[in-house]
């Protein structure tokens, strides 16, 4: 129906409803006259009347005027909420309409947004083009970083983080009963980790050498300096502090010609070197006291017999004596440090700790390469293997002396098949090189084991034994007589497989990368504003949720799990998350079992409240708090805070009431509900890390809407979820 029908219709309508009031009125008037003349009918029945008709015209109005309020206020109302809803998901489209006009205006609206995704699906395909490039360099700087066996830490002028290795976050993050404390992590301060005052102090030492540079006419040079520090979990650390050279800015500080945005720390775990100093040294002091005895006694004896020629032959006897016993002492203490010194020796060559499988692998792959001056390949099988056996060698130089012995069979001898077995003998690892048929004596084993190593034409200068023996391991040539084997056993020292290994970062997609770096947080200064007045963008952010046995933390419900997440400089950290059951030492209900799906196994063995709490106050340190419905979370934690010994002063956003000051005409705001509205998956709902994840993602898309309301910091947004309904629930 056309608006302008509608509109004549309308005025119909009105003239009828006015004509009949009228003709009603005028009709009571004649009643009354009639009556007058002799009905009998009394003036309190004709008021009752008129009343009676007055009340049914104005509820007649009453539905007139609520129908047309929610078909064309609040209807509009809730149409354009749904388009401001768009501004954060342009994927979004608008609901039916009863009103025939806003059907028509959404149609329009949904073609419009239409258009638009099609463009900035466009834009975005061309951004993911230009930033191909950039994508590819910044995952090789992943995968470098990951495999760097020293710790890498770049930061900010501030102390922000802002890129770790794998390699930091085991190192770093250990706290000092062992235990992860997560204090590594992007946007953190890395003096959480290091003492203020010392990396101030190796900042003021990099900052005056260039300032010592520029002050004679030399040009800047990029230096570094150095300082040892300790870890919480008590590793001492040598630190290398370079500069990080950037261009102009309020957050770069000019210092002898050069803008210095931030430094880098390169860390080396030096606790096992300085152990080993000191015993050095230590062994080195009881040398010299306890030898200072027997030498001069082994002194005085012989320029006793030196002085004194014609000595009788018993007194010679005893001096000679003296000299023979205190010799004899002298070199039991000097066998003595020689036993207790030897590893430390040993390991001043650079090992490494590798899965034996893994280097069986390769040796046989080495061995089975066709040489130029070879028509067949020398075949090589594998028996015998322990897969989890990890060794701790040389591992290019055992390579090199197996091919070695491999080759020199197969020029020698005209062995075509070698085989390579792995297995465990008590503390030592053996490692055969094993052949059928002909053999050697032993002799020719041994010169192969003593000479320079040949292969190929190059001519190494150590042999066979001399690369076993840097291994710490021994090698000798055996027969087996009945099965007619011979072969080469190699014993070596086995390793404990490491606890912590440094993954490699695979990018098989952006959102499954591990997000350690993030460089635009260079642009971050904490001296800039109070933390209130800071743009609600430029905040780090915890993301926080918890499972409880039920609904009244005053009555004794408990915590049963806490699950976390971080957003910083406007990105979900999916990899920096805490995850954490909790033992609540009391039974858990059916009722709450049902929806968060918590057994009581398995919180069996769980830490309680007191101890995952401090943990988990450190993970959330310098960072707004972010739950749905935080009110009822913060809760629970502040009547744990005196048990714990930690207090929660954090500032606090609540989805919920966000979402009443973003949508106040909307009748729901569930979780659901709000991420159903913005386009955001649900997933994992009723698990405290799902809950904290999806309502991550419901704020960051909250953001540009609070920013087209006028609310950019923290300060109003505060202010604003105070004045919602919601907020004046109590828990």
């Amino acid at each position: 129906m056309q608006s302008r029908r509608k509109l004549v219709l309308a005025t119909v309508a009105a003239a009828l409803f006015v004509s009949a009031v009228v003709a009603a009125a005028a009709g009571l008037m004649l009643a009354s006259e009639a009556d007058a003349a002799g009905s009998g009918r009394t003036t309190e029945e004709r008021v009752v009347a008129l009343a009676v008709l007055a009340l049914a015209g104005s509820a007649v109005c009453c539905w007139a005027i609520v129908w047309l309020h929610r078909q064309y206020v609040e209807a509009p109302l809730r149409l354009a909420e749904e388009l401001a809803a768009t501004l954060a998901h342009s994927g979004l489209r608008i609901g039916a309409y009863r009103a025939a006009e806003l059907r028509q205006l959404a149609k329009v609206t949904n073609q419009l947004l239409s258009l638009r995704q099609t463009r900035e699906d466009d834009v975005a395909e061309r951004i993911r083009e230009a930033r191909a490039s950039l994508e590819e360099e910044r995952s090789r700087l992943a995968a470098l970083m990951a495999d760097l066996s020293q710790s890498v830490v770049v930061c900010n002028l501030d102390g922000r983080v802002l890129l770790y290795n794998q390699r930091a976050k085991q190192e770093l993050s250990a706290g000092a009963d062992g235990s992860s404390a997560k204090l590594l992590g992007l946007g953190r301060s890395i003096y959480t980790v290091f003492d203020r005052t010392l990396v101030e102090h190796a900042l003021e030492r990099l900052q005056q050498a260039s300032r010592d540079q520029s002050a004679t006419g030399s040009r800047p040079l990029i230096g570094s300096v150095q300082f040892v520090t300790a870890t919480p979990a008590g590793r001492l650390l040598r630190a290398h502090m370079s500069p990080v050279i950037g261009g102009e800015g309020q957050h770069a500080a000019r210092v002898g010609g050069l803008s210095i945005t931030g430094f880098v720390l390169v860390l080396d775990d030096v606790t096992t070197i300085n152990e080993r100093h000191a015993r050095r040294d230590e062994l080195i002091q009881s040398l010299l006291e306890r030898g200072r005895g027997p030498l001069g006694s082994i002194r005085a004896a012989s320029d006793m017999l030196a002085d004194f020629t014609d000595m009788p032959v018993h007194q010679r006897d005893r001096f000679v004596g003296v000299i023979r016993d205190e010799a004899r002492v002298l070199s039991v203490q000097f066998e003595q440090a020689a036993a207790a010194f030897s590893n430390d020796l040993r390991e001043r060559w650079l090992l490494e700790e590798i899965l034996g499988a893994e280097l069986v692998a390769v040796a046989a792959r080495r061995i089975g390469e066709r040489r130029a001056s070879e028509r067949r390949v020398l075949a090589v099988k594998t028996e015998n293997l322990d897969e989890d056996l990890w060794l701790r060698v040389d591992s290019f130089g055992l390579l090199q002396a197996i091919r070695y012995l491999a080759l020199r069979l197969q020029d020698e001898y005209a062995v075509r098949e070698v085989r390579l077995s792995l297995s465990r003998s008590g503390p030592l690892a053996q490692l055969d090189l094993s052949w059928l048929g002909t053999s050697m004596n032993n002799e020719t084993a041994m010169s192969w084991l003593q000479d320079p190593m040949t292969i190929g034409g190059d001519v190494s200068p150590l042999s066979v034994t001399e690369i076993i023996e840097r291994c710490n391991g021994d090698i000798w040539f055996q027969r087996e007589r009945v099965s007619h084997r011979a072969f080469f056993r190699t014993m070596l020292p086995a390793a404990e497989a490491p606890k912590d290994l440094p993954r490699a970062i695979v990018v098989p997609g952006e959102g499954d990368r591990p997000e350690f770096y993030d460089f635009d947080l260079f642009g971050w200064s904490a001296a800039g504003h109070e933390l209130d007045d800071r743009p609600l963008a430029e905040l780090s952010y915890t993301v926080f949720d918890t499972e409880t046995t039920g609904l009244q933390p005053s009555q004794g419900d408990e915590i049963i799990q806490i699950g976390a997440t971080r957003i910083v400089n406007r990105r979900l950290l999916r990899h920096e998350c805490f995850d954490q059951l909790i033992d609540p030492r009391r039974p858990l209900s059916p009722e709450s079992i049902e929806v968060h799906g918590i057994t009581p196994d398995l919180l069996v063995g769980q830490p309680t409240i007191e101890t995952v709490l401090p943990v988990f106050h450190s993970f959330c340190a310098d960072t707004v708090l972010v739950g749905h419905n935080a009110a009822f979370d913060m809760r629970f934690l502040q009547l744990k805070e005196k048990l714990a010994g930690v207090r929660f002063d954090h500032p606090v956003l609540d989805t919920l009431l966000l979402s009443a000051v973003l949508h106040a005409s909307q009748s729901s705001h569930r979780l659901e509900a709000i991420a159903e509205r913005l386009g955001v998956s649900v997933f994992g709902r009723h698990t405290a890390l799902g809950d904290a994840m999806v309502t991550g993602e419901v704020f960051l898309k909250m953001l540009p809407l609070l920013a087209e309301m006028g609310i950019r910091t923290l300060r109003q947004a505060r202010e604003a979820s105070q004045r919602t309904y919601h907020a004046r629930l109590r828990y």
